[in-house]
C-alpha cells in the first residue's frame, strides 16, 4: 500500500475543522484508510540518519497515511481532502469538465512513427490560469512522483511531463531521434548536455539511475520539443530547464508518454482533476490534441463518466444488511459515486467519475457500498454453511516423517528453493538439459537462476558452510523441488521429496540405508519385490561407481542412495565422504 505523507495542521485546515489523532485515525477507518504513523520531518531523519543530522529539520507533525494501491484519487493532499469532505457530507463531489481554449486552437502535440519502436503513445492536457502556493507546488510534484511508483510501474509504463507553458509555443512534437541527435539543458543542470552525456551523468543520480535501464539500449530515445526546437523533455528520464514549472507557473502543459494507452489516460486524468481546483474556473481542464502518424487525431484528457446499474438487493445479499434502495444510492454518493434509484424495483444508477479509474465491476461498488455502511455496523451472523478444516495428506505425511527422522538423530534444514545452474548440473556432474530445471527469466543474481530439481544440492551448501563444526554431520529436509511438466497448465509442477546426508570420516553407507529402513518402517512398506521395497545397483554421475542403488516401492522407483562421488564432493568445497539418500515421498500417498 503506498503510503502518502501530509502536514497535519495543513490538512485540518482544509478539512475546516480539527480532529485529535484518535478521531483522525477514526475517520481513516472509516473511510477505508489507515492512519500508519504520526512524525515529523525531524523525527524521520534522526531515526534513519542520527541526531546530528536532524538539526534543523522541521518539527511540523506529519500524517502518513496508507492508501489502498488502486485509489490513485488519494495520493496527494487534495483527493484526500475531497474524498473525506464528500465523505463526511461536508461537500458535494465536484463535475469534472473538458473546455476549449478561450482564445485561439488548443495545444497541439504531433506523434511521429519513429516512436512506435520504444514509447508509441502520448496523451496531453492543459491547466490554464492555476494558482500555486508553496504547497500547491509541492504537492503537485509529489502526486507525480507517487503516480511514478504505482500505477506508471517506475516509469515503465507512463512517464509525466509538466511544463511551464508560457516558455514555449506549440505545437509540440513527440519524436525520437538517436541520442547523439538529443542535446538539451537538463532540469536543474547549468549547462547542455547529449542524450549520451546524459546517460552517463545520471549514472550515479540516486534518483534517476533507476529509470535509465528503460531506454538506454534502445537506438533512438523520445524526445518532445517545441515549434522553435526547444526541448520539453526526454521521456521517461528527465524534463527540459526551460520549462520548469514553479510556484509562479499560470499555465501548465502536462503530457503523459507511455507504453500503455490506458495507464496514460488514466494517469493524465488523476493529475489534472487533483489540481484543477486551483484553476481560476475551478474543475475545468483545457484540451489538447494528439495527432498521431496516422494522421488520427483525439482530444485529450478525455474526464470520461460512465454509468452502472445494479440492485439493491445485490448489494444487501453481498454485504449482509438490509438497507432501502435509497440508503445505498445516498451511502454511495458518499463515496464520491454520485447514485440514484431508477425505478420501483430497487435498480440503482451509478456515475463513476474520471478518478474512480478502480471501479471496474459491480463488486467494487458493492465494496464501496460497505465501506460507507461501516464495516462494523455489519451484524455478526453465523455462516449457513460450515467446513471444517483439514491438513492436506500430503502435509501430515510430511510433518509425521520429520518427527521420526528427528528422533533418529537429523537435524532438519531448511534451503533455499532457488539455486545455481552450476549447483543442479555441473557440480553433481549432470547436464543442465537433461535436470528439466525451470529458470527464471530474468534473475537477479547468478544464485538464483533456476528452481531446484533435487534438495541435495542445497543440503551440500548447508554442509560446507558448517564444515568446521563436530563430525559427524547428519541432515535432512522434506521439501518440494520444481520440475517441467508439459501436462500441466503452467506449464512446471511441484514434487515433495525427502533428501538426507551423512558426512564424516567414512562414507556412512550404512547409515543412510538403515535410514531408508526406518523411513519405510514408518510408511508401513514391507521388504520385497512384489508389494515392498528393495534396492538394486545402478550408476548415476553424482555417485561414485559401485556405490549408488536406485530404491524401488510398489514395483516403481522412488528415489537413490549411495557415496558421492569425489568430484561432487570438491565442487561443494567439501573434504570428507559423504552419503546421501534422496526420495518421492508423494509416491507414498
Amino acid at each position: 500500500m503506498p503510503t502518502v505523507s501530509v502536514k497535519r495542521d495543513l490538512l485540518f485546515q482544509s478539512l475546516g475543522q480539527t480532529y485529535t489523532d484518535e478521531e483522525f485515525d477514526e475517520l481513516c477507518f472509516e473511510f477505508g484508510l489507515e492512519l500508519d504513523e504520526i512524525t515529523s520531518e525531524r523525527d524521520i531523519i534522526s531515526r534513519e540518519q542520527g541526531d546530528q543530522k536532524a538539526e534543523g529539520a522541521s518539527d511540523v507533525i506529519l500524517y502518513k497515511i496508507d492508501v489502498p494501491a488502486n485509489r490513485y484519487d488519494l495520493l496527494c493532499l487534495e483527493g484526500l481532502v475531497r474524498g473525506l469532505q464528500v465523505f463526511k457530507e461536508k461537500k458535494e463531489a465536484p463535475r469534472y469538465k473538458r473546455v476549449s481554449p478561450v482564445n485561439g486552437e488548443p495545444q497541439r502535440l504531433i506523434i511521429t512513427e519513429e516512436t512506435a519502436s520504444v514509447r508509441p503513445h502520448a496523451v496531453a492536457a492543459v491547466l490554464r490560469n492555476i494558482s500555486f502556493t508553496p504547497e500547491r507546488y509541492e504537492s503537485f510534484i509529489e502526486l507525480q512522483e507517487k503516480l511514478h511508483q504505482n500505477v506508471c510501474r517506475k516509469r515503465t509504463l507512463v512517464a509525466i511531463g509538466t511544463h511551464d507553458l508560457d516558455t514555449v509555443s506549440g505545437p509540440f512534437t513527440y519524436t525520437a531521434k538517436a541520442p547523439e541527435e538529443i542535446r538539451f539543458r537538463p532540469l536543474n543542470q547549468s549547462q547542455e548536455y547529449t542524450a549520451t552525456q546524459l546517460m552517463s551523468l545520471y549514472k550515479t543520480d540516486s534518483h534517476l539511475r533507476h529509470y535509465l535501464h528503460i531506454i538506454e539500449d534502445e537506438p533512438l530515445y523520445p524526445v518532445i520539443f517545441d515549434s522553435n526546437g526547444i526541448v520539453l523533455s526526454m521521456p521517461p528520464i528527465i524534463n527540459g530547464d526551460h520549462t520548469k514549472i514553479s510556484v509562479n507557473t499560470r499555465n501548465v502543459f502536462i503530457e503523459c508518454t507511455a507504453t500503455d494507452l490506458t495507464k496514460a489516460k488514466i494517469v493524465l486524468d488523476m493529475v489534472v482533476t487533483m489540481f484543477s481546483e486551483y484553476c481560476e474556473e475551478p474543475f475545468t481542464v483545457e484540451e489538447a490534441e494528439v495527432v498521431y502518424p496516422d494522421g488520427k487525431m483525439v482530444i485529450y484528457p478525455e474526464l470520461a463518466y460512465r454509468k452502472e446499474t445494479l440492485s439493491a438487493d445485490f448489494i444487501n445479499n453481498k454485504v449482509g444488511i438490509s438497507e432501502s434502495a435509497e440508503s445505498i444510492a445516498q451511502l454511495l454518493t458518499r463515496m464520491c459515486l454520485k447514485s440514484e434509484v431508477t425505478g420501483d424495483d430497487g435498480q440503482i444508477e451509478v456515475e463513476i467519475p474520471p478518478t474512480r479509474s478502480d471501479v471496474i465491476h459491480a463488486c467494487d461498488i458493492m465494496e464501496d457500498a460497505a465501506m460507507a455502511y461501516g464495516f462494523n455496523n455489519i451484524a455478526m451472523t453465523t455462516p449457513r454453511t460450515y467446513t471444517v478444516a483439514n491438513q492436506l495428506p500430503l502435509n501430515k505425511l510430511t510433518e509425521l516423517l520429520r518427527i521420526d527422522i528427528a528422533a533418529a538423530g537429523f537435524t532438519e534444514a531448511l534451503t533455499f528453493a532457488l539455486c545455481s545452474q552450476e549447483d543442479i548440473a555441473d557440480k553433481l556432474g549432470k547436464n543442465i538439459t537433461e535436470t528439466r530445471a525451470v529458470h527464471i527469466s530474468n534473475p537477479k543474481t547468478a544464485e538464483f537462476q533456476v528452481a531446484r530439481t533435487t534438495l541435495l544440492s542445497g543440503l551440500l551448501k548447508t554442509l560446507a558452510a558448517n564444515r568446521k563444526m563436530p563430525l559427524p554431520l547428519k541432515l535432512f529436509e522434506i521439501s518440494d523441488v520444481v520440475l517441467q511438466d508439459e501436462s500441466s497448465d503452467v506449464g512446471a509442477r511441484n514434487n515433495r521429496r525427502l533428501c538426507a546426508v551423512y558426512y564424516n570420516k567414512t562414507p556412512g553407507f550404512e547409515v543412510i540405508h538403515g535410514l531408508l529402513d526406518r523411513i519405510m518402517q514408518l510408511l508401513e512398506v514391507r521388504q520385497g519385490r512384489k508389494n515392498g521395497y528393495y534396492i538394486q545397483a545402478t550408476e548415476d554421475s553424482t555417485f561414485f561407481p559401485g556405490r549408488c542403488a536406485e530404491i524401488f516401492a510398489h514395483g516403481r522407483s522412488v528415489g537413490r542412495l549411495g557415496v558421492l562421488h569425489p568430484d561432487v564432493i570438491s565442487g561443494f568445497e567439501l573434504t570428507m565422504p559423504c552419503s546421501a539418500l534422496e526420495i518421492d515421498v508423494e509416491h507414498f500417498l
